[in-house]
């Protein structure tokens, strides 16, 4: 191979994209979903395509995590700019017997109103979370209970694919360069 072939063949290469988060590029799960928002209308990942989806799994009587994750969400969107307006907020609850859609909608839309928070009945839920490999469990507190589970967020690019997993510790600007990468491809 001459040198001006071998120069040329290093044209064709992408840049190596490195992430904060955990990349799931080609991950064969967590592919798709069928669950309601507040409004009743049946949603799947097909509906947000051309944004990026940030997608949490929660419930909306949690003391820290998910008010933390809905607030980091809300910042990041911030910190994109105008690149916010691409970034759709996706908030799944893992406890259907108290997150009536009234109540997801008006605790998502405190922390933006452009999030959107999605439920299902209990197997539905349970078999999402399965597909996501999602871990959750009712806990019981007393004469109530709370819901253990997992603190990563998902992040989908504009075409629908899983990319990145962000852990519950990684800064709002850690998230946004990631997110960034996804809709601005080099």
């Amino acid at each position: 191979m001459t040198l001006s072939a071998l120069a040329l063949a290093g044209c064709d290469r992408k840049p190596v994209v490195t992430y904060h988060g955990i990349d799931l590029t080609g991950s064969t799960y967590a592919t798709d979903f069928r669950l309601t928002d507040p409004d009743g209308k049946e949603r799947t990942l097909a509906d947000f395509r051309g944004k990026a989806v940030l997608m949490f799994f929660g419930f909306t009587q949690c003391p820290d995590v998910c008010p933390t994750a809905l607030v980091r969400a809300a910042e990041v969107k911030l910190l994109l700019g105008k690149d916010g307006e691409r970034l759709q907020t996706l908030f799944i609850t893992v406890d259907p017997e108290r997150d009536t859609p009234e109540v997801l909608k008006a605790y998502t839309t405190a922390f933006d109103p452009s999030f959107i928070g999605l439920y299902g009945d209990s197997q539905r839920i349970a078999e999402v979370a399965k597909d996501f490999k999602i871990y959750y469990k009712k806990v019981p507190t007393g004469a109530s209970y709370t819901m253990d589970h997992t603190s990563l967020s998902y992040v989908y690019d504009p075409q629908g694919k899983l990319r990145l997993a962000l852990r519950h510790e990684q800064p709002a600007q850690d998230y946004a360069d990631d997110i960034r990468k996804l809709l601005n491809p080099a």
